[in-house]
């Protein structure tokens, strides 16, 4: 019997069919395996919303309870940011450089006031010398670094001064406050360095406020007129431009994003009324 050919049938509306490709062969479904659960432990989430579930231990060390001395200091630094520090107080953020700075302390470190186990050790060496009958001899002054608000007050108004160091930090800042200007008033060299632990150091003890250099040996008398010169170039020359400087002023990350957002929908806003 003859075959018939095959005959394809009319799409409804006399239109020809795309051809359907053949789809690629699937791979055998694989059965998922059910996870087996115990019908003894029931689930139980855990709701951390307020009033709900105790919270989970984390570090809470951001939110510890500081010691009051701290939380003070650290306050103190960001008022100083945030208000408007007037020039007289302002004038002790900008300090003396790293390189002169580390210069100078050189040259204060000659001129340490003697230890007290330096004292009792010249003083019985003297009583001994006493006992064995010889002449007492008193020993000369040495040349030390002259300390106190008081002494070096004196000797600036004396013009004995010939380089007056003073602390940045010191706490309350009146007790040097006035020192700039008068150092800029008898024209003797100042300068403002970091530390009043620092300066505490040359004369042994924990802080000091103001160092004054009176007199020095003559081999480094040009290691002091150089460093002079500069603290005058930076501080003596440059106070009445200091003073006109206000200091603080700067925000927090906070207010900053607050403006931000503010200038940018008033970009916007302008965008859109030009547009339209």
């Amino acid at each position: 019997m003859p075959v018939k050919p095959a005959v394809k049938k009319p799409t409804k509306g006399g239109k020809k069919g795309k051809s359907k490709v053949a789809s690629a062969p699937l791979k055998a479904k694989v059965q998922e395996t059910k996870k087996v659960v115990n019908p003894l432990f029931e689930k139980r989430p855990k709701n951390f919303g307020i009033g709900q579930n105790i919270q989970p231990k984390r570090d809470l060390t951001r939110f510890m309870r500081w010691p009051r001395y701290i939380r003070l200091q650290r306050q103190k630094a960001i008022l100083l940011k945030r208000l408007k520090v007037p020039p007289s107080i302002n004038q002790f953020s900008s300090t003396l450089d790293r390189q002169t700075a580390s210069q100078l302390f050189r040259l204060l470190d000659k001129y340490r006031p003697e230890a007290k186990k330096d004292k009792r050790a010249r003083l019985f060496q003297r009583a001994k010398a006493r006992a064995e009958g010889k002449e007492d001899k008193a020993t000369a002054r040495p040349l030390v670094v002259r300390t106190g608000v008081n002494t070096v007050t004196s000797l600036i108004e004396k013009k004995k001064a010939k380089l007056v160091v003073i602390a940045h930090d010191v706490d309350p800042i009146e007790m040097v406050l006035f020192l700039p200007a008068l150092c800029k008033k008898m024209g003797v060299p100042y300068c403002i360095v970091k530390g009043k632990a620092r300066l505490g150091q040359v004369v042994r003890r924990k802080t000091c406020t103001a160092l004054a250099l009176s007199n020095v040996n003559p081999e480094d008398l040009t290691n002091l007129d150089k460093i002079a010169q500069v603290c005058k170039t930076n501080f003596n020359e440059r106070y009445e431009e200091m003073r006109r400087h206000f200091g603080g002023g700067i925000l927090g990350a906070k207010s900053l994003a607050r403006i931000a957002k503010m200038e940018k929908l008033k970009a916007r806003e302008l965008q859109q009324k030009l547009g339209s």
